[in-house]
């Protein structure tokens, strides 16, 4: 079964927060990390993983970025603290390996 995760980054002082959605979230945060693309949060070094969620279609998983895109600051750092308080980066200790 195929996943697909919704997630916000943001940068080391936590005042830009970018969304987005993959179906493959340890190479995207790669990707971000390595800024593999001149793109917004490659622009504002925007590379640390602060919210995640899974969803099992892709299209359900697009209306909930959509959803959280669309709601203010103030919504998005709610939904970040609801399980990441500290604003730590939930990648840490992962292992980016691609061949």
């Amino acid at each position: 079964m195929r996943k697909y995760h919704i997630y916000i980054i943001t940068n080391k002082n936590n005042t830009v927060l970018y969304t987005g959605v993959t179906s493959n979230l340890t190479k995207r945060i790669y990707q971000h990390k390595v800024k593999a693309y001149k793109s917004f949060s490659s622009r504002y070094n925007c590379n640390k993983l602060v919210y995640f969620e899974e969803h099992s279609n892709m299209r359900a998983a697009i209306a909930r970025e959509k959803q959280i895109k669309a709601g203010s600051r103030r919504k998005k750092e709610q939904l970040i603290n609801s399980i990441n308080p500290e604003w730590n980066d939930l990648s840490d200790g992962w292992l980016f390996y691609f061949s």
